[in-house]
């Protein structure tokens, strides 16, 4: 049994034990399993370290993620267009992103991601290594997916692979096939096992959406 205070506490230390985020000042408010956000940040790589983190604590339902990124760097008052110039030189270095398929949008240091990738691991590392780069106020991951592969979604290769992965410890996850669309039902006790069943389905041939409706239960009581 979690209480609100615990729950609070937990994500609170799982915050300060990530070197990246030990400096930040993040308000952290938990109730019922909904852990809340808050304060301000000098990069959107510290926002998204602050909500991953806050997610893999045991006894997390949702988080309601409210930072506001404020860069101090020189390059916050740089022309979008130059911006956007290096963040396009920047994915010419990184093998896994394909940069004729990208294009990118650059609006008072918001970065906005659109085009076609194959695979779903290449729009989460365009839109996570872009995020590293200073002076960025914001990422909006618009690449969608389109599989070149013709296989058929094999359902059953999509559950051996969620009931051999050791992270997920409940299974009572159920997988359904339409067309190139995964959808994931079922109850799990963690959002990490939630995301990483999420991450199996996107790793099988012809895939292009995953709708992840896994809900996360855990047993939570509200101290006196």
């Amino acid at each position: 049994m979690t209480t609100n205070e615990e729950l609070q506490k937990d994500v609170q230390e799982a915050l300060r034990w990530e070197p990246l985020l030990r400096d930040a000042e993040i308000g952290v408010t938990a109730k019922d399993g909904i852990v809340t956000l808050s304060g301000t940040v000098d990069s959107y790589a510290k926002k998204m370290e602050a909500e991953n983190a806050a997610k893999k604590v045991a006894g997390v339902k949702v988080v309601v993620e409210q930072i506001e990124v404020k860069t101090f760097s020189a390059l916050n008052h740089r022309d979008d267009h130059d911006l956007a110039n290096e963040v396009l030189n920047a994915c010419k270095w990184h093998w896994e992103i394909p940069e004729d398929k990208i294009r990118v949008k650059v609006e008072n240091g918001w970065i906005t991601l659109e085009g076609e990738v194959q695979w779903n691991y290449q729009k989460e590392d365009t839109a996570k290594f872009i995020g590293q780069l200073a002076g960025i106020r914001g990422v909006s991951n618009k690449i969608t997916i389109k599989s070149e592969s013709l296989d058929r979604i094999e359902k059953i290769a999509i559950e051996s692979a969620l009931a051999r992965n050791w992270s997920i410890k409940e299974k009572d996850i159920h997988v359904h096939v339409a067309h190139n669309k995964v959808i994931l039902t079922g109850t799990v006790g963690s959002w990490y096992e939630k995301d990483e069943a999420g991450r199996q389905a996107w790793k099988a041939p012809g895939v292009e959406i995953v709708d992840n409706d896994i809900v996360v239960e855990y047993e939570h009581s509200i101290a006196d």
